[in-house]
């Protein structure tokens, strides 16, 4: 908590400017999700641990006066950074909130550098789950938010766009997530918020204006024309 504080580490909800008042429903990340994080810290910590721990004594046998100079800050070096990297994890799981509106998501994570994102749904393109083995043991998944627009990269194939999108981290609930984003991403569409989607069917043409004399000038035209057409068949059989 002290670090918290001395990081000034925001502990509630992020507030979405102009909707103080809206209906307001928090998202924290699932519990599975602080024991993933967990899993990978020890997996990599393992790792590098066991590392040091050959290198120190492959230098015990070839160089002893090294191997123990090197003792302690090799102790240093497998220590202090589990320590930070495990208030981190912690860190990170706390100020970690997603905040969803009628309109907007705003996604705020980071510990040092706090990171606060609103999307609009009115420009949400698409939205789907995603998750991996290790996730899914964990009975976590993401909620990835794509918007309108993106990074355009050119590669040796072509061109490639990379769409904006926002992660919703480690939710227990995602597929119920998606649906209710889709559900207030639909009702933004049709209340003619925002970009149209192109795969929406289009108007047809715009009715005559003008009312009955514009309706029966069009008619008189339309009678002209087929007379002249019938009068170039005539012509053409004789």
């Amino acid at each position: 908590r002290g670090l918290t504080e001395w990081l000034r580490v925001p502990d509630g909800p992020p507030t979405l400017p102009g909707e103080a008042d809206a209906a307001i429903r928090g998202v924290r990340p699932a519990e599975g999700f602080l024991r993933y994080l967990k899993f990978r810290f020890w997996l990599v910590l393992g790792i590098v641990d066991v590392g040091i721990i050959l290198i120190l004594i492959v230098l015990a046998f070839a160089a002893p006066v090294v191997a123990a100079i090197l003792a302690l800050p090799a102790l240093v070096l497998l220590v202090v950074p589990d320590v930070v990297a495990w208030l981190l994890i912690h860190l990170k799981y706390d100020s970690t909130w997603y905040v969803l509106t009628d309109r907007a998501a705003r996604l705020r994570r980071g510990i040092v550098v706090i990171d606060e994102s609103t999307i609009t749904y009115e420009n949400v393109q698409d939205v789907t789950v995603t998750s991996g083995p290790l996730q899914r043991y964990f009975g976590i998944a993401d909620v990835v938010i794509q918007t309108a627009g993106g990074v355009v990269t050119q590669g040796k194939h072509g061109a490639h766009t990379t769409p904006n999108q926002g992660v919703i981290e480690g939710v227990a609930d995602a597929q119920a997530l998606r649906d209710l984003i889709m559900q207030r991403v639909r009702a933004s569409k049709s209340a003619g918020l925002g970009d149209e989607d192109p795969r929406a069917p289009q108007p047809g043409p715009a009715p005559l204006r003008g009312g009955e004399p514009a309706r029966r000038e069009a008619l008189g035209l339309a009678r002209e024309i087929a007379e002249v057409v019938r009068g170039m068949r005539a012509d053409a059989r004789a």
